[in-house]
């Protein structure tokens, strides 16, 4: 078993450093500044996959790296590659994600419901006939083919209609070309006709947040922002435990895979119709709503609600996800994945790791001197308390419903609160007495256990980072590595 962990492990260190080894392709050679998308759909349960074309369209500009055209990442549970038919070479890779990826690791999947998800892939438009082939990751993350089809680009089939929509583009900030720089485009979800102005104040006030946080505050020179506005019929969005169905252009709602917390879009093909009327090389969905969530699909969009006090965190988070490929760090919560990251696999994202190999951890130049690996930090203590006090306070809360009910007194009441309230003080000072124990650790790069929804087996960077919790609004140092890595992939490498 030890044996084929550790050929796991080199597999994959192998395929990272071909990717990185592979000679680049001249863009000049193999395409034009346009681009292809292709809208396809994912059908299937956990055991089964197909993945089938619906159209092919026309984009009047390729706004993504001109340089790193083999994508030199490992990540995504999917990668596209384009072959040129004439030399048999490999001239495009890129890794990506989908709804369906995450899917089917539910359980309605693993009981073997199928499901339809749209999927829009765009890519560089070759000159020449080509092979585009679909592979998807097995659990072992080896890439295996999906789905393949030739394609002149001057097929007829190709749809050559033109991107302009009418939709209002809101310039909030260019700094230069598309080709030189990271183009986010913001798209309105659930905004009324008249919401226009709110929509470009809203535009305003989240990439003024985004730039606010690093590595994005050092880079900000480095991106164009746009926003695209299509109005909604209907404002927000759907809300289907709350049996609240609001018509909308990309028909956002909570309660993906049955977790009413969680928010994603349903019409992707669309998402990305709307956005092509301008340079984008990453999506960020705003739906004008006051609820709390948002979600993301990595390397596709993210989209969070716009009024929530802490809605431009939740963006910050979520873009974390769909920009750098980042995986949520937190464990202490309910999701609807099941073995999302197999036992024995190390994970493809950056910022968390299955310590495999304890001497090379993944961000071994980033660990702080003299840091233990794993690193200790009193993680059984803080959930022990922590669960005390989850607990005490739902006691409390029962207890005091049930003083009403037999009509005790407001004092009697009001002394049963103040018991609870005085437990809650104590528990809280015992978490202060841990915390100082580990005091220092809060601005270490070490190991710590507990990331990516596993209380055991999965390490992140630092204690406090965005992709978890963090009481500065920071993310940990391999996080910011990581988005910078791809700010520098979408601007500086073009």
């Amino acid at each position: 078993m030890v044996r084929r962990l550790r050929t796991i492990v080199f597999l994959m260190t192998v395929t990272a450093l071909a990717a990185r080894a592979q000679a680049q392709v001249a863009f000049d050679e193999f395409f034009l500044d346009k681009a292809l998308r292709f809208d396809l759909y994912q059908v299937g349960d956990a055991k089964d996959e197909a993945v089938t074309l619906d159209q092919i369209y026309q984009e009047a500009i390729w706004p993504e790296s001109r340089t790193h055209l083999i994508d030199p990442f490992v990540y995504g549970h999917y990668a596209v590659k384009l072959y040129d038919v004439a030399s048999n070479r490999l001239i495009y890779t890129r890794g990506f994600d989908s709804t369906f990826a995450e899917y089917r690791t539910t359980t309605p999947a693993l009981n073997g419901v199928k499901r339809v998800f749209e999927r829009s892939i765009r890519v560089p438009h070759p000159k020449r006939p080509f092979l585009f082939v679909i592979e998807g990751r097995d659990k072992s993350h080896i890439l295996h083919p999906l789905f393949n089809q030739s394609v002149d680009p001057s097929d007829y089939h190709v749809i050559r209609e033109t991107t302009a929509a009418g939709d209002f583009v809101y310039e909030a900030q260019r700094t230069g070309d598309p080709h030189e720089k990271v183009d986010l485009v913001f798209l309105a979800e659930g905004y009324a006709a008249e919401d226009r102005d709110k929509f470009k104040a809203d535009v305003d006030r989240m990439s003024a947040y985004l730039f606010t946080v690093e590595p994005y505050k050092s880079a900000k020179d480095k991106f164009n922002i746009r926003g695209v506005f299509r109005p909604s019929p209907e404002r927000a969005m759907d809300e289907p435990r709350q049996r609240v169905y609001r018509k909308t252009n990309l028909n956002a709602a909570f309660n993906a895979f049955d977790l009413d917390r969680y928010m994603l879009i349903e019409e992707d093909h669309r998402m990305h119709e709307i956005a092509a009327q301008v340079p984008y090389d990453a999506i960020v969905v705003l739906v004008n709503s006051k609820r709390y969530g948002g979600g993301s699909i990595a390397f596709d969009y993210c989209v969070s609600t716009v009024d929530n006090p802490v809605s431009p965190q939740v963006l910050i988070h979520e873009l974390g996800h769909s920009f750098a490929g980042l995986a949520d760090e937190y464990y202490m919560s309910n999701v609807s994945y099941n073995d999302f990251y197999p036992k024995g696999v190390e994970p493809l994202e950056p910022n968390i790791t299955a310590l495999l190999d304890p001497a090379n951890v993944k961000w071994k130049d980033l660990l702080s001197p003299g840091i233990g690996v794993p690193t200790e930090y009193g993680k059984e203590q803080r959930e022990a308390l922590v669960a005390e006090r989850r607990k005490n306070r739902e006691d409390r809360v029962r207890a005091v419903e049930e003083a009403k009910k037999k009509g005790e007194s407001a004092a009697r009441v009001r002394t049963l609160e103040a018991r609870f309230e005085a437990a809650d003080k104590l528990i809280a000072g015992r978490i202060d007495v841990v915390n100082t124990q580990y005091a220092g650790l809060e601005d270490k790069v070490g190991v710590f256990e507990g990331a990516g929804y596993a209380a055991k087996g999965l390490f992140r960077p630092q204690m406090y980072c965005n992709m978890i919790s963090s009481p500065k609004g920071e993310f940990c140092r391999v996080c910011q590595r990581a988005i910078s890595w791809m700010i520098d992939y979408f601007g500086e490498g073009k």
